[in-house]
């Protein structure tokens, strides 16, 4: 499930409001570096609702939960 799929299968239509990797609002300053950094790593923040997410990085991929708005994989 990506990024989008999970904001659909919560309900919210809405465009991702916080960066996640640093968690802070996307609208505010640049968030370079944090582009650069998501190529590696995997999300830490939800995009959403901005909560903590329990990361597992496993040898093929990824996989972050959000409480709020399930599980994505990378």
């Amino acid at each position: 499930m990506t990024t989008s799929d999970a904001a659909t299968a919560a309900g919210s239509a809405a465009p991702a409001a916080w960066c996640d990797r640093c968690g802070e609002a996307v609208a505010v300053g640049s968030h370079d570096g944090c582009a650069a950094a998501r190529v590696l790593e995997p999300p830490r923040f939800c995009a959403y609702c901005r909560r903590r997410m329990k990361v597992q990085v496993l040898p093929v991929g990824w996989a972050a939960v959000c409480v709020e708005h399930g599980e994505i994989r990378g």
